[in-house]
């Protein structure tokens, strides 16, 4: 006697339907986080009562990680947009250029911010040009330099930034501001991915920096605000601005992990910040002392990765209050 047919599926064709469906998802998803999510530019908004009593509130625009590439107009129109924001303070942590060519289209995009108060650190793709890589190998650890890198023109930049702009250079170095009656400590480092970070000159430079900056004989002003800038949040970095007395802490590098799973979050920091920090608002305890972390998603991929799931790219408005 010969089997009856049930009418169904076989396993076999089960199983070549399923993985159909399952190819067809995750082309979806990859033509989504190519063609679309990455140019979903969006603005994230913070607030932190850290000034004092009766002061007015301070507007820092955070920028980081643009990796600008001469032929993406689009996201240059948008980061020229955000002057409409009308922020007190800018704060740059890297990563501007994606391509050797692109000097000409950051200075068109940060045009419109020219005279803003800033302050700035460079990442390793402000000095060297992008280059292909596996992805895969980010689950390795943090991503290792280039072995014949391309050199950009990082002199044109930071002299667009200081001279045009008129911004102020972190890199291993510690400025004060006054803003809107609000007294700023600004210090920070070169970017620690590549080990630039020079960790150790951070209290001297904040010496100097209290030492000549004439607040010490204004006893009836505001206590600064110290604030913390690096390209990349290694922990070494956090632990030693939270040391040297940061209330707020800005970094980038990250991308947010640029590819998140719903309901798990980034799948790697490529840097040795825990997964649950990897971008947003959170705080960074070392020592008994705490400070706020504030870690953008960055507005960029490199050219040889355009791609985000579940990660937009952003510029972020922190809002300093009483």
């Amino acid at each position: 006697m010969s089997p009856r047919s049930t009418g169904g599926p076989s396993a076999l064709q089960t199983t070549a339907v399923t993985a159909a469906a399952g190819a067809a998802v995750g082309l979806g998803a990859l033509a989504w986080g190519v063609f679309v999510e990455r140019n979903r530019f969006t603005v994230r908004h913070e607030v932190l009562p850290v000034l004092e009593p009766g002061s007015r509130t301070l507007t820092i625009l955070h920028l980081s990680d643009l990796h600008l590439a001469p032929w993406q107009s689009e996201k240059q129109e948008w980061v020229r947009g955000l002057a409409v924001l009308e922020p007190d303070l800018i704060v740059n942590t890297g990563d501007n250029i994606g391509h050797e060519d692109a000097h000409t289209a950051l200075e068109y995009a940060l045009e419109p911010f020219r005279g803003v108060p800033g302050v700035f650190v460079n990442g390793s793709n402000d000095y060297y040009g992008p280059a292909p890589k596996n992805p895969l190998a980010y689950f390795g650890g943090p991503s290792k330099a280039h072995r014949t890198p391309v050199d950009l023109d990082i002199d044109r930049m930071q002299a667009f930034f200081t001279d045009q702009l008129g911004w102020l250079d972190l890199n291993n170095r510690a400025r004060a501001l006054e803003l809107r009656g609000s007294r700023l400590e600004l210090f920070g480092v070169n970017d620690a991915h590549r080990g630039w970070d020079r960790l150790d000159r951070i209290p001297g430079a904040l010496d100097d920096l209290r030492e000549n900056v004439g607040w010490q004989d204004d006893r009836g002003g505001p206590d600064p605000i110290s604030i913390g800038v690096t390209h990349a949040p290694y922990q070494r970095v956090l632990n030693s601005f939270v040391n040297n007395g940061a209330d707020v802490i800005f970094g980038g590098h990250t991308h947010g992990g640029q590819v998140q799973v719903p309901g798990y979050g980034a799948l790697v920091t490529n840097c040795d910040l825990p997964r649950s920090k990897v971008s947003g608002l959170t705080t960074w305890s070392h020592a008994r002392k705490t400070a706020h972390l504030e870690i953008s998603a960055g507005l960029g991929t490199s050219i040889y990765a355009p791609v985000r799931f579940s990660c937009r790219p952003e510029a972020v408005i922190v809002t300093l209050t009483a």
